[in-house]
């Protein structure tokens, strides 16, 4: 079914594009940047809220933990957005409580339980990775706490029957036929090797991107969290002789990987997810990273103008991978509180039903928590920095 489906999706994607050329490169020009829209939702409001002391939403996931800087640009986002709503609002201090989960699924049932047993707390922006909200959405079910996804993609979330899960991007069974897209149609690739790691993520990415790709895919090999040598995946790698190399899993292992990749002479072009989509990987990655490419059902900030300024306020560097994406699902939360929603059930329904466009996209869920009509973009590194590339719809 997966292949079906990704299938289909594979012949209904194309590339968007304008603007500028890229260079030498075989990928298509720049694609524009979408702007603000009139009607996205502000977290300022009206200014006259009203709420009880000690109201407050959560954010939970990794902040210095593993693939930490992934997390800390969401959390940055939600703060943004906090600090706006509080400044406009006196009547309605709506306080944010931090919760480090690791990003790891062994961890984050005790920190989610914690949550749920903090009354204050009405909604939560998490969590980020598949693997601990797999591990971790039945306990905010079963406590009718809603949570909001802003970067776990894993399709088999929203199945579950969790009704307090939502997710606010588009799932991997986008993103992995918008990539095969992108490798076939942009890279011309005809031979790839797809490379996961052994996470939720890594793995369900590794099957959708695989589906879409079909034949295409002449090697398939898997690493480990936490790996360090990948000698024998690059020999394997090298050996195949492909075009283009896909790498489902995160920037930790995505970056050294890379670098032996280009060490051992392997010319293929790299193409990585949105967990990968990171400074660290540049960082990281040294030479390797120049010719590196990456998908993300995340659309680029560059013309979010004011929440971008206030974001490097905040942080001193310029909004990440899903920090908008933080920043617009933390308004949903307290525009809610905002219209008089104070408890969890209130919140729950306000978000189910919600309808309001945001600066990534227009937010209103299904029943299963799923957004419809999302896009996947590609971005690539120039001169040292992550860019926008093309979107693939």
């Amino acid at each position: 079914m997966l292949a079906a489906t990704a299938s289909l999706a594979l012949g209904a994607c194309s590339a968007r594009t304008d603007g500028g050329s890229n260079g030498d490169t075989p990928t298509a020009p720049q694609a524009t940047a979408p702007a603000q829209a009139a009607d996205a939702a502000d977290p300022k409001g009206d200014g006259k809220a009203t709420c009880a002391a000690g109201t407050a939403i959560a954010y939970a996931g990794t902040i210095n933990g593993e693939n930490a800087a992934l997390g800390q640009n969401i959390l940055n986002g939600v703060k943004v957005a906090v600090n706006r709503h509080n400044e406009a609002n006196p009547g309605c201090k709506v306080e944010l409580k931090e919760f480090e989960t690791e990003g790891t699924p062994d961890k984050a049932p005790g920190i989610v339980t914690q949550m749920v047993n903090t009354p204050q707390i009405l909604g939560v922006i998490g969590l980020p990775f598949s693997g601990e909200s797999k591990a971790a959405g039945n306990i905010f079910n079963d406590a009718g706490l809603v949570s909001i996804t802003p970067s776990a993609t894993g399709p088999g979330l929203s199945q579950n029957g969790w009704k307090t899960f939502f997710r606010g991007l588009g799932n991997d069974n986008t993103q992995g036929p918008a990539a095969a897209t992108f490798i076939t149609n942009e890279l011309k690739a005809e031979k790839v090797c797809v490379v996961e790691d052994d996470s939720e993520y890594g793995i369900g990415l590794a099957n959708a991107i695989k589906g879409a790709l079909g034949s295409k895919v002449t090697c398939n090999e898997k690493v480990k969290s936490k790996q360090i040598d990948f000698a024998a995946t690059v020999n394997a790698v090298k050996g195949a002789d492909p075009q283009a190399v896909f790498y489902a899993g995160y920037y930790r292992e995505a970056a050294p990987f890379a670098q032996q990749l280009n060490d051992a002479g392997v010319t293929a072009k790299f193409v990585a997810p949105d967990g990968v989509k990171d400074d660290e990987f540049v960082k990281g990655a040294g030479d390797a990273a120049a010719s590196a490419y990456f998908t993300c059902p995340c659309v680029p900030a560059d013309q979010f103008t004011e929440f971008t300024n206030a974001f490097k306020a905040l942080s001193g560097k310029d909004p990440g991978t899903y920090a908008p994406e933080g920043y617009d699902i933390a308004t949903i939360l307290m525009k809610g509180i905002d219209s008089g929603k104070t408890d969890r059930a209130g919140l729950l329904d306000y978000v189910k039903n919600y309808d309001g466009q945001g600066l990534t996209k227009k937010f209103k869920w299904d029943a299963t928590g799923e957004l419809a009509g999302t896009t996947v973009w590609t971005y690539k590194v120039e001169n040292g920095k992550i860019v926008r590339n093309t979107e693939i719809k």
